[in-house]
Order: C-alpha cells, then structure tokens, then sequence
C-alpha cells in the first residue's frame, strides 16, 4: 500500500476527514499514478472547501466549486472565495511549495496556475479550521 494511501485512510480513521474526502483523495492519488499528457483542459473544476469556527464570528462553512471554463474566461477567483479562505488557501499552497498568490490571478498565469493544481490535492487542518483545495 502506498504511504499516502495509508496516510488517507488514518486521517479517515482519526475522524480528521469524511469518507467523502477519503474517497476524493484516493482518487486523486489513482489519478496522479497514471500517466498523462499534462492536458490542462482535461481539469474542470477547481474545488475549495473550508470548514472553520471562528471564535468572534462563529461557524463558517464553504464548498465552491468553480469551471475552470469559467476562469478561463477571466473571472477572478479571488471574488468567489471569501478573505479569511483566500489567505488560508494561499498558505497552504505556500505549504506545498507552490507560490502562487490567488490574490494575483491573471488570464496570464491562469494556465500556469491549473498546471500546477492539476494533481494537487492541499489539506490544511488546525482547531479552528480545515482547509481542502483539489482540482477534479
């Protein structure tokens, strides 16, 4: 069994993820191991989800799910992710060692942008929030 396979399934079994989230990791992984022509179209959805508790403003909760088509039309990404997502998604892209600012977001760079989510899946988790970002 691969190391981020097991890796998956002891987040599952901690209760730190969802089998729904399990089951899209895995793909993700199965998705990464096979090999591709690095076909940016082939992406269509960028999906950000937050789950935070913020002491002063209370619960949050975000599921967006954005076409890549409709980026690629020049719709900034930063307008449909709230602020306190937007920076938590840039750290945590910064965490992986991509540094992109979502904040930055060009019709220029999107391409290369969707390049370099393509197999990424970014998990952010701490008492107050948990952080998914993944492209299916």
């Amino acid at each position: 069994m691969h190391d981020n396979r097991r890796q998956i399934l002891d987040m599952l079994a901690q209760g730190k993820i969802n089998s729904d989230e399990a089951e899209r990791l895995i793909a993700a992984l199965e998705r990464s191991d096979m090999p591709t022509l690095r076909d940016t179209s082939a992406v269509k959805y960028l999906r950000v989800l937050v789950d935070a508790n913020d002491e002063q403003e209370g619960p949050t909760k975000v599921n967006v799910r954005v076409p890549m088509q409709l980026l690629r039309a020049g719709v900034r990404l930063t307008g449909v992710i709230p602020d306190r997502a937007r920076a938590q998604v840039n750290e945590a892209l910064r965490k992986e060692g991509i540094p992109f600012d979502i904040n930055k977001l060009t019709p220029d760079n999107l391409e290369e942008m969707i390049e370099q989510l393509r197999d990424l899946s970014v998990d952010v988790d701490n008492e107050r929030a948990k952080v998914r970002v993944f492209c299916e």
